[in-house]
This record gives C-alpha cells, structure tokens and sequence, in this order.
C-alpha cells in the first residue's frame, strides 16, 4: 500500500474548517430546516474530498503536476468553506461556482493525467458529462435560491449517487463498472480514517474554544464529558475495526472497486454527520450543563453518537457481512433515549453522560466479541 503522502495530508487540514463550519451552522441554525441545509452541504464537500481522495489512488500526489493540482484543490475548498455560514443567503452562488471549477477542473486535469491507460481515460471520460451536469444543477440552485435552490441541490447528490452507483453511464459509450476500477483500498481506507479524525478534532475544538469563554469547575466537568464522549467515538471506529477494515478492503479482489464506493463514498459521511451533530450537542453541553433538556439538546447530544454508531454498524456489516446488532441496540437505546431526556427533563449533563455511556457499552461488546477476521486473500 502506497502511504499516505504530506501533500495530501496538508489538504486535508482544509476540512478542518469545513467541518467547523458546519458544526457552527448547525449550532446557529438548531431545527429541522437548518439541519437538512447542513446535510446538503456537507454531501456537496464530501464529493470534492472522496473525488479527491480517489483521484490521488490513481495519480501520483508526490509529482509537481498533482502537488500543483492538490494546492489549487485546497484553495478551492477553503472557498468553498468560507462561503458555509452564507450558502442559503447570498453566497451560495460563490459556493456554486467554485463546486463547479474544483469538480470539474480535477477531472480534466485528470483525463489529462492518465493518458496511456485505457480503463483510467475511459472511467474519467465517463464520469466528467455526469460531475458537469451535477454540478451545473448546483449552480442554477443558487441562482434561483429559496426552497428552489434546496431542491436543485438535493437533485444534484441524488444524481451524483445514481451516477457513481451505475458507473456513470454515457449513451454510446457505456458504463465504468467498479470490478475495473483498480483501487487501492487500503489507502483509501486510510485517508478515509485521516477524515474521522479531523472530524474528531474539530469536536475537540469546538468544546475547547467554548470552554476557553468561560471557564469554572462546573465548565471543566462538562468539558471532560464532552471530551469522554470524542475518545469514545474514537475509540469505536479505531480502536479495532480500521485496520482490520483496511485489511479486508486491500484483500477484496474485484470486489475493491464497489466495496470501497459503499464503504467510503456513502457511509464515512454519515459517520462524520454524527460526529458534526455531537459537536453542536457538546456546545450546548458547555454552556448550560445544568439546564433542563429540550429537544434540540437531546436530538444533538443522544442523535449525533445514534447517527455515528448507525453509520459505522453499516460500515461493519458491508466490510463483514455480519448482522452488527450491538451497534443497531446502542441506536435504538440512544434514540428511545431523547424523549425520555425531554419529558422526565434531565439535565444536558446527564444526557451526555448516558450517551457517552452507551457508547462506551458498544466498545467492552466489542472486546468480548473477539477479534475480527480477515478473509483470506483471493487466488
């Protein structure tokens, strides 16, 4: 497996911010609507860093070319998260038009790049009328704005999935079926796992720059909670499934091409969501630890680890093909928990502490369960 390179290290700091970014929009926008304006954005950024991520699978990164193109990504994506705050009120067309250059100048510089493999320009081919025509869609979403521009991007990730699912299918030239694309899964489990962790760290930061506004005992005995409930998250994705996970997706054969589009393109966004939603709940945690729970604060502190742990008991299942019944109990007990934190009302404090307890309940089940095996490498 080829290691991850400082290039592409150094663009993923970007995504720091993004997430930040989204953890505060959520954070300013607590209900239904401003949860699901989130969602959308946080799918549009997720397709530049994947595409990202695969392309440097097939491209060299420690070349000057793709260094070059990787800079100019990263430049495109701190624009692209600048914009966040303002995506549904003026800057969404900024936010649209830099989609637009980041997604459809990498795959031209990329169909550029691979010239003298076949299967790598047709793939590219393929996919670059498909990324242009989302794309598009995104910006004449923020052109029309208001519920008109929600739709539109909502059509373009809907789009984009069909697409990247069927192979991009282009009339009178087919598909690119994932048993030919040759990944390197490894990596890209890898690079997915660098993802969790910026994602983590940008929770650890929002409770840290919370904290630092007012600090007292009560806010350090919040913050210590709000940071048991990160290490346990961390402790869930890390501690045992990654590299064992790295390890079946490297041994896959054919099955690595459409086994890592399920496991990183569709199911690592969740995980981020969750861990995006706990940080929002980690906020409120900071700064009321002892109010009354309402909806939000519960939807936000027992949601975010719910919506994490369902995103990697599917990532588990997909990668092992098994039936991951501690993590869809931890789901259903965390969200059978929320109505009970607003009715009895507990405090937010205790919320936390239940559901970093839940979560704690999944990682000793994991530890008695035995390691994970690895399937066998394929003839």
């Amino acid at each position: 497996m080829e290691p991850t390179t400082s290039t592409e290290l150094f663009f993923d700091l970007v995504f720091i911010f993004t997430t930040t970014q989204l953890a505060h929009y959520l954070i300013a926008h607590p209900d239904w609507h401003g949860a699901a304006r989130a969602a959308l954005v946080l799918a549009l950024v997720w397709f530049v860093w994947i595409y990202t991520a695969w392309g440097t699978n097939w491209l060299r990164p420690d070349q000057a070319p793709v260094r070059a193109l990787l800079i100019a990504l990263m430049l495109g994506s701190l624009l692209l998260s600048a914009t966040i705050p303002e995506a549904f009120a003026g800057g969404g067309l900024v936010f649209a038009l830099v989609y637009l250059a980041v997604q459809v100048g990498r795959t031209v510089f990329a169909l550029w790049a691979v010239q003298g493999h076949p299967w790598l320009v047709d793939g590219f081919q393929k996919a670059l009328p498909w990324l242009a025509g989302t794309s598009l869609l995104v910006v004449l979403g923020a052109v029309v704005g208001g519920a008109f521009q929600e739709a539109l991007w909502a059509a373009a990730i809907v789009i984009e999935v069909i697409g990247l699912s069927t192979g991009f299918p282009v009339p009178g030239l087919g598909r690119s079926p994932a048993e030919r694309w040759m990944v390197e899964g490894g990596h890209l489990a890898e690079r997915c796992q660098a993802f969790i962790l910026i994602a983590l760290g940008e929770s650890i930061l929002v409770t840290g720059s919370t904290l630092a506004q007012h600090l007292d005992l009560t806010m350090a005995g919040a913050f210590v909670l709000a940071f048991a409930g990160s290490v346990a998250l961390w402790w869930v994705y890390f501690a045992r499934s990654a590299p064992a996970a790295a390890e079946v997706i490297a041994r896959a054969g054919e099955r690595t091409g459409g086994l890592s589009r399920l496991a990183f393109n569709y199911l690592h966004p969740v995980m981020v969501a969750g861990i995006i939603v706990t940080a929002a709940g980690d906020e409120r945690l900071l700064r009321e630890p002892g109010a009354d729970t309402t909806t939000v604060s519960a939807l936000f502190t027992l949601g975010g680890p719910a919506l994490f742990l369902a995103g990697h008991g599917a990532y588990t299942a997909v990668l092992w093909r098994i039936w991951p019944t501690g993590r869809i109990a931890a789901v259903v007990v965390l969200l059978a928990l929320v109505p009970v934190g607003v009715l009895l009302p507990l405090p937010v404090a205790a919320c936390a502490a239940l559901a970093t307890a839940v979560t704690v309940a999944v990682i000793v089940a994991d530890r008695f369960r035995g390691p994970r095996a690895v399937p066998p490498r394929p003839a």
